[in-house]
């Protein structure tokens, strides 16, 4: 499927991975109808950081993706929908659980029926790594075992399963794309690599971190976007779940010492106990294996974790008032 001139529709525009996703696709000519969170601030999140030239192409839709009227009406006349609307914070799924149920499944299941309903073309859905659980075996692949250990994770978990459901049901003609640890510029202080940047861009000498002893996949913004691209476009993704991520596993210490490198700055990393995850849902090890998103979709990663710390720390430095660096953002 070529994306030119399709009327596509982004839930979750306004967040990290959605807003560059919007940026992408009306590069790419398409016509972008961009789901953001309603608020009485009328603040279209990132979005109000995009360029006004590319900003004034995309129609913005504010509504909330648990209400399914909303979905309903957002999903008027389009082609195809990017579905990446979600809580995402693992910290706070532990004590708000109730709302990553209505937000992630409930909200999922309002784009999986709204897009039956209006016959779309393709719907690519937003998984997650972590619905794998500490990896059981390595590099992980798509027929790792499931084994969420958050109450995000099962969130995320269960919305994969209904996705795949309407398509073996219905026919819908549904993509899962996994992404491993997305990180780059936009993204909040809740993921560890911001948390550090901001904590040292903005001066401190001592960075509060969580636990520093487990490894992840980390993919560049830019990478994870050109996979939903490249789902979007092939007709074999449909009815498929796809891993993206580099294939590098890195861990914290690790991206510790590179950015250290990148600003010159030899700060102290501090244990801070309320960072940690409880013992039995620390996710310990993750890394991918994409050999199934490379074959069929032709999707390789093309940023390296330095150059894509390069462009996330200098991100932060410029926008380092958005953050609140001396509190914990769950």
């Amino acid at each position: 499927m070529n994306l030119k001139n399709k009327r596509v529709l982004v839930t979750g525009a306004d967040g990290f991975i959605g807003s560059h996703l919007a940026e992408r696709l009306i590069a790419r000519g398409a016509k972008v109808r961009a789901f953001v969170y309603y608020n009485s601030f009328n603040s279209w999140g990132w979005l109000d950081h995009v360029p006004a030239p590319l900003a004034r192409k995309m129609e913005i839709f504010s509504g909330d993706i648990r209400d399914p009227n909303g979905v309903w009406e957002a999903a008027r006349d389009i082609d195809v929908i990017f579905h990446l609307a979600a809580l995402i914070g693992i910290p706070f799924s532990y004590h708000s659980p109730d709302s990553y149920i209505d937000t992630n499944v409930k909200g999922t299941l309002n784009v999986l029926q709204a897009a039956r309903k209006r016959k779309v073309n393709k719907v690519v859905h937003t998984s997650t790594s972590e619905v794998y659980g500490t990896a059981q075996y390595a590099p992980i692949d798509e027929k790792h075992p499931i084994n969420p250990q958050s109450p995000y994770a099962a969130s995320k978990s269960a919305a994969d399963s209904l996705a795949l459901a309407f398509h073996r049901s219905f026919g819908l003609p549904v993509a899962v794309l996994r992404p491993f640890n997305t990180y780059g510029p936009r993204q909040s202080a809740r993921a560890v690599i911001p948390t550090v940047l901001a904590q040292v861009c903005n001066g401190k000498r001592s960075v509060k971190v969580g636990n520093l002893g487990v490894t992840r996949d980390f993919n560049f913004v830019d990478d994870t976007v050109e996979a939903f691209l490249k789902i979007a476009e092939s007709d074999a993704a449909v009815g498929e779940v796809f891993n993206a991520g580099s294939g590098r596993e890195a861990s914290l210490h690790e991206v510790i010492a590179v950015i250290r490198k990148i600003t010159g700055i030899n700060f102290k990393v501090v244990i801070e106990k309320e960072r940690l995850r409880p013992a039995k849902s620390e996710v310990e090890r993750l890394i991918c294996d994409a050999e199934k998103l490379r074959m069929v979709c032709g999707w390789a990663p093309r940023v390296s974790l330095e150059q894509g710390l390069k462009q996330t720390c200098e991100w932060v430095r410029k926008n380092r008032h958005q953050f609140k660096e001396g509190i914990y953002n769950v």
